[in-house]
């Protein structure tokens, strides 16, 4: 099912890996944005830097839980590893102090939960480069 695609961003592909330690974040972030974007929903960074070999993305977002577990040093391992990609950070709260402590590390962007379909299209197309279509407006 397709909400609100707009044939150009069919037409212009992006490659997203999505990781997560959390299920459901992993699994509706690739709901939300697989319909204007080839969204890859991936369990560990291993898995992503196995697929990353022959299939580079353009952005990895990345759960925080997956930094808080692996420490800060996971994102210039994602640098090197994914080069070229964008992390945008998945996050509980803006207000976490792993947040700030990831964006001084060099982190692209922050998604923070809960998740809209709106607020993560708009945030991976800033990334990815893609200008969103205003929005019609129509009067009767």
């Amino acid at each position: 099912m397709q909400i609100g695609v707009e044939t150009a961003k069919a037409l212009d592909n992006k490659r997203l890996f999505v990781v997560a330690n959390d299920d459901i974040t992993r699994m509706a972030l690739q709901f939300m944005l697989h319909d204007e974007n080839e969204t890859h929903d991936l369990p560990t960074l291993e898995a992503a830097f196995d697929k990353g070999v022959e299939w580079k993305p353009d952005l990895l977002l990345l759960g925080i839980d997956v930094v808080a577990e692996r420490g800060v040093e996971v994102l210039a391992l994602v640098r090197s590893r994914l080069a070229g990609a964008k992390i945008l950070l998945v996050a509980d709260s803006r207000d976490d102090p792993l947040v700030a402590t990831c964006q001084g590390a060099g982190i692209d962007g922050l998604l923070v939960k809960p998740l809209r379909v709106e607020d993560a299209r708009r945030k991976v197309d800033g990334l990815v480069g893609r200008k969103r279509a205003p929005i019609p407006i129509h009067t009767l």
